[in-house]
């Protein structure tokens, strides 16, 4: 293997025998219990990089590298990578995987053993990206925790469950949309970016996969209310997300009339339900509140 990056990059990445055999090397044995599905497919992890946007100047940060076949492809388009692995016996073998496969990206590669929804700092250049095959049972809580913390995170690409990803990407009216969709789009614009088969992982996961894109906002929704009281109208507008909106919002408000009256000073009929509100109107009713 060469030292040079176009000619090592070749042969770099993870194939269906790499990752078993690293596996068996590490003792490892993919769990449900923390959402592992290895991408064993090299074609799939290049596509998820194009399908990223990923450019020779980003900074990338991942969640989630496991025996890092995406990571080794990010390295290959990004001019950094940080990746954050919680588990140890993943975390401590990565560095090693990377120096082995692509020696000459090495020193471009930082590994941060930690729980995501605990990372504060990332070290090195600010990332300007978020690629990730995200756990099914944490996606959501680990992308708007790493959207909120890391403002300079300008692109999002994030393969997660099909269900997850149809609510993220659902639009008002549609009968998924909820919070996640609100929330991701308190930052981003989102939207569905292609679908994943179940054969490319392993184990193979009993749900299909997608892809979601999200492109960060300019500005977030213009409004005096903190994203903390938005988000609070959110969560209890979906709460009871059959009730009309003076229903729902009774215990937020104070009081049915109290809630009635922030949605009349809005401009939102109290008989909606939060199904029909985008995210600037959620804003509007923190404000109307506050």
């Amino acid at each position: 293997m060469s030292d040079t990056t176009g000619s090592e990059t070749s042969d770099a990445l993870l194939g269906p025998a790499d990752i078993r055999e690293l596996a068996a090397v590490l003792g490892v044995r993919p769990t449900k219990q923390k959402g592992q599905n290895f991408v064993i497919d090299a074609n799939t992890v290049r596509r998820i990089v194009r399908t990223a946007g990923v450019r020779p100047d980003d900074v990338v940060v991942e969640v989630g590298p496991g025996l890092g076949s995406l990571t080794l492809a990010l390295l290959e388009a990004a001019d950094r990578v940080t990746a954050v692995e919680i588990d140890d016996v993943l975390a401590a073998a990565l560095p090693a995987t990377i120096g082995a496969r692509m020696p000459a990206r090495a020193d471009r590669f930082a590994l941060v053993h930690s729980d995501a929804m605990l990372v504060e700092e990332l070290p090195g250049p600010a990332p300007t990206a978020l690629v990730a095959n995200l756990p099914y049972n944490v996606a959501v809580p680990v992308l708007l925790h790493m959207l909120e913390r890391f403002p300079s995170i300008e692109r999002t690409l994030v393969m997660v469950q099909a269900e997850v990803a149809d609510r993220l990407a659902a639009r008002p009216g549609n009968k998924v949309y909820g919070v996640p969709s609100v929330k991701a789009n308190w930052y981003a614009e989102v939207k569905r970016a292609g679908a994943i088969g179940r054969n490319v992982f392993w184990p193979a996961p009993n749900v299909d996969s997608g892809l979601v894109s999200l492109v960060r906002r300019a500005e977030p929704p213009a409004t005096t209310a903190t994203r903390r009281e938005v988000f609070a109208v959110v969560d209890a507008a979906f709460a009871q997300r059959r009730k009309t909106l003076r229903a729902a919002l009774a215990t937020w408000a104070g009081s049915p009339a109290a809630a009635e009256e922030a949605l009349v000073k809005a401009g939102i009929s109290p008989q909606a339900r939060g199904e029909a509100l985008t995210v600037e109107e959620f804003a509007r009713i923190a404000e109307a509140k506050a």
